[in-house]
């Protein structure tokens, strides 16, 4: 109930008012007590004292003939009582022997004979000397004055009870009760609506404030004050747009690094330091062929490359580089530690995959190498035939020397068909290369390809033969790079299908949806189907001995790939039972849809 801070401001203006009534009442009450207790002794110490010679000398002095000083006393006494205060209901006056304090005469002899010998009568019994009182913790007043008249001792005694301070006390007790509840029925309406005041305000900042950290920044809370409450509501609007840009901020930066890190092609895997996973990506699990939980720990992943604890000692910007095979993939990591000063940090691994890489470079390996060997043969036979014709230079016949000349001419041609190929395929692999598109008859490039190796095959003793659809529709292509693809797969044909007149070499065409085709078809020596795929290999050759003797480079179906695939088509060889091989080239009729 009192956690409020509206009831706590209730409860503090109550106890403020309730405080400040009872110091005020203990203060008006004692201050009364004091004020009696004061006029009470000036009163006695100026009557008694020996400047009031006329009242101190009757006192004293007895009348002529005085039988009883008693009688007096009390003579004296009667005509003073007014100016003692006397007035026989709440003070009194008494004689008393002056020598044992024992009752003698008074203005009421009942209470008189009941009182005790009070603190002040022995003191003046002792000294000599008046005493009166001097504490206000006393429920009485009292002085005892001695006195010496003729030949007696006296005492006389002055009693007041303290009755009239008790009413007034009394009076004033209810009077501050009073006030005091007038005090606090004020003060807790006026703490009400102060607290309502200040705590409105402050309920609405409260609200606000739970709008924001729930997310909600529709709603800005109206400043209805210029006091610091006000600019408190102010500057707490300010804070909750600045926050509301930040977290917009922040949350297109997540999405982005989201979108990134869903996406990459690289693995990421972070690790806490208790060697959890606290984040993956899709990647990651791909690369390492296995999927990746919250309880996949650090050292079931890569445990064996490095100790966790030794990746969180790396000073920054280190790290720890790493290779792993999985299958038949060669994974290249990268292990390094990030904030490294809390205790939400851990180690994170970035894993690439290196496997093209690895296979590029061996590639680029074989490339060089058959490059190499492909011109160093011709180059030997140059130099070789070179040499023989300068050392034997006017000695060698001339049938010999122009059999030598064809040698070094026909290897020449060879190294520069060589080179041309591989300018070729430069320009492909660097986009250099462009198509020149046009309409153009498909039919009729096919039988010009079969008039123009039309002879070579009869001079190897092959049949050649040609089938094609009715009505083949023209392509958009560049005819001269699709004639240079057709060549070459009817020259291959005719190359590796062997000479003696058993040889049957088919051209086919057709057309299939929206694309064309052609197949060549031979009886030769084929291909095994375990080589098939390498066919489009650059320098790859099932048999490189009788293909070197043919003429061949290992580059020709390499060309012919790139070119059909910058087309967007397709060509490969086709699986069918006997002896020979078929290859089948499909182009699309209305050519690429956009230039590779």
């Amino acid at each position: 109930m009192f956690r409020s801070l509206h009831m706590k401001l209730v409860l503090i203006m109550v106890l403020l008012i309730i405080s400040l009534m009872t110091v005020v009442g203990a203060f008006l009450m004692n201050s009364v007590v004091r004020f009696y207790l004061n006029d009470f002794n000036e009163r006695m110490t100026t009557m008694f004292s020996a400047e009031n010679i006329d009242f101190y000398e009757d006192l004293t002095q007895p009348y002529e003939g005085e039988t009883d000083g008693v009688e007096g006393l009390q003579s004296v006494l009667r005509p003073s009582m007014g100016e003692l205060g006397v007035d026989g209901r709440t003070r009194n006056y008494f004689i008393l022997d002056g020598t044992t304090g024992a009752y003698l005469a008074g203005s009421d002899e009942e209470l008189g004979r009941s009182l005790d010998v009070s603190p002040n009568v022995l003191e003046a019994i002792r000294t000599g000397q008046p005493a009166s009182s001097a504490d206000i913790t006393e429920n009485y007043m009292d002085a005892a004055i001695p006195i010496t008249r003729g030949n007696g001792s006296y005492i006389i005694y002055i009693y007041d009870n303290r009755q009239n301070i008790q009413e007034l006390n009394s009076a004033l007790f209810v009077l501050i009760i009073q006030a005091l509840i007038f005090g606090l029925v004020s003060s807790v309406l006026l703490s009400f609506l102060l607290a309502k005041t200040m705590i409105t305000p402050i309920e609405r900042l409260t609200a606000g404030a739970k709008r924001v950290a729930a997310g909600d920044f529709s709603r800005k809370i109206e400043v209805s004050a210029k006091d610091e409450i006000g600019v408190l509501t102010t500057t707490f609007n300010s804070m909750a747009r600045q926050l509301q840009a930040t977290i917009r901020e922040a949350e297109n930066e997540r999405n982005k690094l989201d979108t990134l890190f869903l996406h990459m092609t690289d693995g990421v895997v972070a690790f806490n330091r208790q060697g959890r996973v606290i984040q993956k990506n899709p990647a990651a699990e791909d690369m390492l062929g296995r999927p990746i939980g919250e309880e996949t720990t650090y050292a079931q992943l890569f445990g064996d490359l490095a100790d966790m604890d030794a990746v969180l000692a790396l000073p920054q910007p280190g790290y720890l580089g790493g290779q792993k095979a999985v299958g038949e993939r060669s994974l290249e990591l990268l292990l390094a530690p990030f904030d490294q000063e809390s205790a939400e940090g851990g180690v994170m691994v970035v894993i690439h995959d290196v496997t093209e890489q690895h296979k590029t470079e061996e590639m680029r390996r074989e490339f060089v190498a058959n490059v190499s060997h492909e011109l160093r043969t011709p180059l030997t036979n140059i130099r070789s035939y070179a040499e023989t014709l300068a050392d034997g230079a006017g000695e060698i016949p001339p049938d010999m020397e122009k059999n030598f000349l064809g040698v070094i001419l026909n290897e020449s041609d060879r190294m520069t068909h060589i080179v041309q190929d591989l300018l070729t395929l430069s320009r492909f692999d660097s986009g250099k290369s462009e198509l020149k598109l046009a309409p153009f008859s498909f039919e009729q490039s096919i039988r010009d390809i079969y008039n123009a190796v039309l002879l070579e095959a009869q001079r190897h003793g092959h049949v050649l033969t040609v089938e094609l659809e009715p009505d083949l529709p023209e392509i958009i292509g560049d005819r001269d790079r699709i004639l240079q693809v057709m060549m070459n797969v009817v020259s291959n044909a005719i190359k590796y299908t062997p000479d003696g007149g058993t040889g049957r070499i088919r051209i086919s065409a057709g057309r299939a949806g929206e694309k064309v085709w052609m197949e060549v078809s031979d009886n030769g020596i084929g291909i095994p189907a375990e080589d098939r795929p390498r066919i489009f290999e650059r320098f790859y050759r099932v048999d490189k001995a009788r293909s070197r003797e043919s003429g061949g480079t290992g580059l020709g179906l390499s060309i012919a790939k790139e070119i059909v695939d910058r087309h967007q088509g397709s060509i490969g060889p086709v699986d069918r039972p006997g002896p020979g091989l078929t290859i089948r080239i499909e182009l699309p009729i209305g050519g690429p849809s956009h230039e590779r």
